[in-house]
């Protein structure tokens, strides 16, 4: 198993509810074949430029272990999921 971290940009007009829904759902889909080490929820912040009509985004940092082969499964959820607007996985 490799160490990764996963930076995440949600739609901020996502509500309070629907966020902890978001980070829970990538946090359930990574231990399914992975292990959670960390997350880190840095909040509202203004993005240096505007990504599908957004000037803010609320910020998620995700630190795991898993197997290379869940890293395809999880960007593909991170790119069908509406509330994500910006997303990056990178080996440690």
């Amino acid at each position: 198993m490799n160490k990764y971290e996963s930076v995440v940009i949600i739609n901020p007009n996502v509500d309070e509810a629907g966020l902890k829904t978001v980070i829970e759902k990538f946090e359930t889909l990574i231990n399914s074949d992975g292990k959670v080490e960390k997350v880190n929820e840095l909040g509202k912040k203004k993005l240096a430029y505007e990504v599908k009509k957004n000037k803010e985004g609320f910020y998620v940092v995700y630190e795991f272990e898993a197997n290379p082969g869940l890293i395809a499964e999880l960007e593909r959820n991170y790119r069908i999921a509406d509330e994500v607007i910006k997303f990056i996985v990178v080996k440690k």
